[in-house]
């Protein structure tokens, strides 16, 4: 930096003593080229560095601030609720569910300044929070509401849904679905219409239920189950009432599917709609070419039951898909927003 400093005054020196001998224009084109060189050292000199723009560092500890919090609040939540008689509950969870949106927001916005090695853990924080707050969410709000007529609320623990979170994880990681070969479903049809309506009076408590391996089958569930498991279906079409935990989808192609559920996780589909009414977001992983909108089914009696899984409210989730095995900013080439002009109408399974 010195020498630009000294470049001027030889340089001026030679120009003042060629002044009656050289070329005007040359001259003009030296002079502005010191000019510039002097600017140039000065900004350098003066210039200070903005230690808060947008750095690694700054970024990190307001993300683990806020990740802190919302854990915080969470665990007292789960550590001091009343379940049957604090009205806050809910008002209190939707806030948590805001807070985990602007983080995820955060990520989004800084991701392209940021380490990719730094947005995909952050990344998978949030959608850890997710897991947390819904968890949460299914041991604290009231469940009476969810029981079967006649029948006692202890058949409904209020732990279940948790638990079929876990069974859900355990899933996923590859074991298939031979932990629920005893449970009741439609496994190994093809051709055919398999219609099922649970009956609240006599089935005694709710269950879970399985469809595997069915080919060109159209399948319509009435009434409510507490888990939906679904592996290896190929051009069917599925109608599905209320699911008061989660629904688990694998190895799935040129299917449709009508259901409404608390969490939605989709592995392996292609090709596929998915009309939905869910509570927290949906999740992929490698599948491509999954469209999805909002839910359209109908039968006598659904909307009764859809108050009663804590599902009547339309959330909007269902445009608000989480791919998990994308982890850029921009969204996910994967999904889409089915066009109004190809959704399905109301669809009426009463009969």
């Amino acid at each position: 930096m010195e020498e630009d400093n000294h470049l001027p005054t030889p340089a001026t020196s030679s120009s003042s003593a060629a002044t009656d001998h050289s070329d005007p224009s040359l001259q003009r084109k030296h002079a502005a080229m010191i000019e510039r060189l002097s600017n140039l050292h000065q900004n350098r000199s003066t210039r200070k560095p903005d230690p808060e723009s947008n750095s690694t560092t700054s970024f990190l500890s307001r993300f683990f601030q806020s990740k802190s919090s919302i854990e915080s609040t969470l665990t007292r939540i789960r550590q001091t609720a009343e379940p049957q008689s604090d009205p806050t509950l809910k008002p209190e969870l939707d806030n948590v569910s805001i807070s985990i949106t602007n983080l995820e927001k955060l990520v989004a916005e800084n991701s392209f300044s940021l380490p990719s090695y730094e947005v995909r853990t952050c990344l998978k924080t949030v959608a850890d929070l997710k897991q947390f707050v819904e968890q949460v969410t299914c041991e604290v709000i009231p469940r009476k509401k969810f029981a079967f007529k006649n029948k006692s609320a202890k058949k409904i623990p209020v732990q279940k849904d948790v638990a079929y979170e876990n069974r859900m994880d355990t899933e996923s990681q590859g074991s298939g679905f031979r932990i629920l070969e005893n449970s009741p479903g439609f496994r190994d049809k093809k051709n055919e219409d398999l219609v099922k309506e649970f009956n609240r009076d006599n089935d005694g408590e709710i269950r879970e239920f399985v469809l595997s391996d069915l080919r060109h089958c159209d399948v319509r569930l009435m009434g409510c189950v507490s888990a939906l498991f679904v592996n290896k279906l190929i051009d069917c079409k599925v109608y599905v009432g209320p699911v008061f935990g989660s629904v688990l989808i694998e190895e799935v192609e040129n299917c449709v599917f009508v259901m409404a559920s608390h969490q939605i996780r989709i592995h392996q589909a292609k090709g596929c709609d998915f009309y939905l009414q869910v509570r927290s977001r949906p999740i992929i992983e490698d599948s491509n070419s999954v469209r999805f909108a909002p839910y359209c089914l109908k039968y006598d009696g659904i909307e009764k039951d859809l108050e009663e899984a804590n599902l009547g409210e339309e959330t909007g989730n269902w445009s608000n898909v989480d791919d998990f095995k994308w982890l850029r900013a921009v969204q996910s080439p994967n999904w889409s927003i089915l066009p109004e002009n190809e959704r399905l109408g109301t669809v009426d399974i009463s009969n």
